[in-house]
């Protein structure tokens, strides 16, 4: 979901960490390797500039990337403590770090501290969504995933978590109406979805 694509670093995390779990990653020997050479560069560099922002932003990305999500908290509130103005990059990922460490009611108010600086963001009220479905807050989560579709109407993943939350509600024909969407958009959702609602007869 470096400066990271804060879109794509928060999408990538709430999907996953919602729905489409599919086991950890596993690192090979290399690939630890790497990321330890990364964090000690971004350590180093956050070190040397211990002023700049963007080094914090980008050692906390890398955090992120490792699931050391205490870390990424610190060095993104770092960042925010010497540039108020990097909320824009800050606080979506913030948000993201906190969901993934269940702290969801944190995690929602950074998400709606993001939509000051995008008001139409899709991917915002989708994270928004997200997080009041995992605190069972249906009805919220209806209206921010609607309000996702509506600046994104192909927005595949709001459609399905929002039929989800149709189900959990129990207006099953308005999931049904999602599930013959999804089934020429993404054959894999659809399929998701349609075990949903033969699970709920």
């Amino acid at each position: 979901m470096a400066y990271i694509d804060r879109h794509l670093f928060t999408s990538l995390l709430l999907i996953a960490a919602v729905f489409f779990m599919s086991g950890s990653a596993v690192l090979t020997l290399s690939g630890c390797d790497s990321s330890s050479k990364e964090l000690n560069d971004l350590q180093q560099a956050v070190w040397q500039n211990p002023e700049d922002p963007q080094a914090y932003i980008r050692l906390g990305n890398a955090y992120a990337r490792q699931q050391q999500y205490d870390q990424a908290v610190e060095s993104y509130e770092k960042a925010l403590s010497l540039n108020p103005q990097s909320g824009i990059t800050v606080y979506p990922a913030l948000g993201a770090a906190y969901f993934n460490r269940k702290k969801y009611t944190k995690a929602l108010e950074y998400f709606k501290k993001s939509l000051e600086y995008s008001p139409d963001d899709s991917l915002r009220y989708y994270d928004i969504g997200n997080v009041y479905l995992q605190l069972k807050k249906c009805d919220l989560a209806i209206d921010a995933y609607l309000q996702a579709i509506a600046n994104s109407t192909a927005f595949e993943e709001a459609h399905y978590n929002l039929a989800i939350c149709y189900i959990r509600t129990g207006r099953k024909a308005k999931a049904q109406e999602i599930y013959a969407w999804l089934q020429d958009k993404n054959n894999y959702l659809a399929v998701s979805l349609e075990r949903h609602l033969e699970n709920n007869n």
